[in-house]
């Protein structure tokens, strides 16, 4: 069996929720089941401090965020799509965080 886990960055306001993620990961490595992660490759809408909720005035990729959750061990989505590795997937988790509602409407997907 395997899992796509799509990631939207790093970070609940402006990214993934880590907690969410990190749980899901490991809970599918302790019960044997294979997974890879993939974000976009692509700027984020707004970076967040998330110590006073503010928007930051800088940019950060969405990938390279998500890396952090990752490990490293992370597919961009287009290659992702390209290779048809959806198709090779047993299921799709889609950790919380308003990234996920950011990023993928952002980028079309």
């Amino acid at each position: 069996m395997k899992v796509l886990i799509l990631l939207s960055g790093c970070g609940v306001y402006d990214g993934t929720e880590i907690h969410e993620s990190v749980l899901t990961l490991l809970e599918l490595e302790k019960n044997g089941i294979e997974y890879y992660c993939t974000a976009p490759d692509k700027e984020q809408l707004h970076v967040i401090n998330h110590t006073n909720g503010l928007v930051m005035n800088e940019t950060r990729n969405v990938l390279i965020e998500a890396a952090r959750i990752a490990r490293g061990n992370i597919i961009a989505l287009d290659k992702v799509l390209e290779n048809n590795l959806l198709n090779d997937s047993d299921g799709l988790v889609i950790p919380g965080g308003f990234g996920a509602a950011k990023k993928f409407e952002q980028v079309g997907y």
